[in-house]
């Protein structure tokens, strides 16, 4: 069994939670790679590879989807992309606090595209909803429970 890995979506996640993954990565002794089309940075110094991908849609999704592996995790707030790792069988949350999973994937789809009906009919507008500490609070949360099912199926320890 490989070692666990973390993978980030990270074009879009935010800074607080990219902070914390790559601080708790180097805790744990685990490799954490940044993929984005563009440069992403951390605050705290911890070290993470960035690998930057074309600027082309979904090419870092891809990119984490070719080299994932059993065993490790992903974080993105793409349910498409959350959906083809879930059918692979690989672990994958958001920096919400949601673990994705074979039981919940399909709602969420649903709930996804019923959203972007509205919105298109011009029903409800997108709006930019922020990260605050209750966010990060369940990210933290939803991390700390997939992390150590992880590492404990390695004979790992997750403190």
């Amino acid at each position: 069994m490989n070692k666990t890995q973390i993978w980030l979506d990270a074009d879009s996640c935010p800074l607080q939670a990219r902070n914390f993954l790559a601080k708790k990565a180097n805790e744990l002794n685990l490799k954490i790679y940044f993929v984005a089309n563009k440069a992403i940075t951390c605050t705290n110094n911890a070290a993470f590879e960035m690998i930057i991908c074309e600027q082309t849609k979904d090419s870092a999704d891809n990119y984490i989807f070719e080299h994932v592996q059993e065993n490790d995790l992903v974080i993105t707030k793409d349910i498409v992309f959350a959906n083809r790792l879930v059918e692979k069988n690989i672990a994958c949350i958001n920096d919400r606090g949601t673990s994705f999973t074979k039981n919940n994937i399909k709602s969420l789809l649903e709930d996804r595209d019923f959203d972007l009906q509205i919105a298109n009919c011009g029903l409800v507008k997108h709006f930019h909803e922020g990260y605050n500490k209750e966010k990060l609070f369940a990210f933290k949360k939803c991390f700390y429970t997939i992390i150590e099912e992880l590492l404990s199926r390695q004979g790992m320890p997750s403190e």
